[in-house]
């Protein structure tokens, strides 16, 4: 098992689709040292990547000839970050699915789109712009600098300390009692990220990483904000 889930963090990736979203999770695969074929239908997307990533194809990524010339079912992982056209994702998808490759990454427009992708075999469905609009909402609407909601109702944010909660370290505060939430790091002013334990004394000016239900998060966060 170790040997094939090392392999996968080291094998060249396939990614199909090189709109805003295919092309930033493709280079940045790329900065991480990974090998990257990337893949559209589209002669102009295919040329302004092709310095860029380690290689570069236009194809019709529906023809399944064509994907097996470019050697699609040797990947051990794909990315299908095809935009609005839903069939030709869900083609595409299939296709990989039928080719038996490993591990599949799906792009999503809607949930029922999402749901189409899971049904014919995509290992992981994301839904970038659903997900983004969720996170600027809560960066907007409350304290936080930073937000990551999971897909069980948990949420990770970044908080400010500007005011101090009270007297005492967090062992004394019991913020999981009063809030729900936990206090997993601290930086403190001047200082760089370290784990938060029940000794540790939050300073103002300190910035905290929370876990906790959405709802919890959200209601801590208001809190933070209202002792500005």
């Amino acid at each position: 098992m170790f040997s094939l889930v090392n392999r996968r963090l080291t094998s060249p990736v396939l990614v199909v689709g090189l709109g805003r979203f295919g092309s930033s999770v493709a280079l940045t695969m790329v900065e991480r040292g990974r090998e990257v074929l990337g893949v559209d239908s589209s002669a102009e997307r295919v040329q302004h990547l092709a310095e860029r990533l380690t290689h570069t194809i236009q194809i019709d990524t529906t023809d399944e000839e064509a994907m097996r010339q470019i050697g699609a079912p040797d990947f051990d992982q794909a990315i299908v970050a095809i935009g609005t056209d839903i069939e030709s994702s869900v083609l595409t998808t299939s296709l990989l699915v039928d080719f038996g490759v490993q591990e599949i990454w799906a792009k999503a427009i809607s949930r029922d789109h999402g749901r189409i992708l899971e049904r014919i075999g995509a290992h992981h469905v994301v839904y970038p712009e659903a997900d983004m609009g969720e996170r600027v909402a809560h960066l907007v609407s409350g304290a936080m600098l930073d937000y990551i909601q999971f897909d069980d109702g948990f949420a990770l944010a970044k908080l400010e300390m500007k005011e101090s909660l009270g007297d005492g370290a967090l062992g004394d505060l019991q913020l999981r009692k009063r809030y729900g939430i936990t206090v997993v790091g601290v930086r403190a002013p001047g200082r760089t990220f370290t784990y938060a334990d029940r000794d540790t004394v939050l300073e103002p000016g300190s910035l905290i990483a929370v876990a906790g239900r959405i709802e919890d998060v959200d209601r801590f966060a208001q809190e933070i904000t209202s002792l500005t």
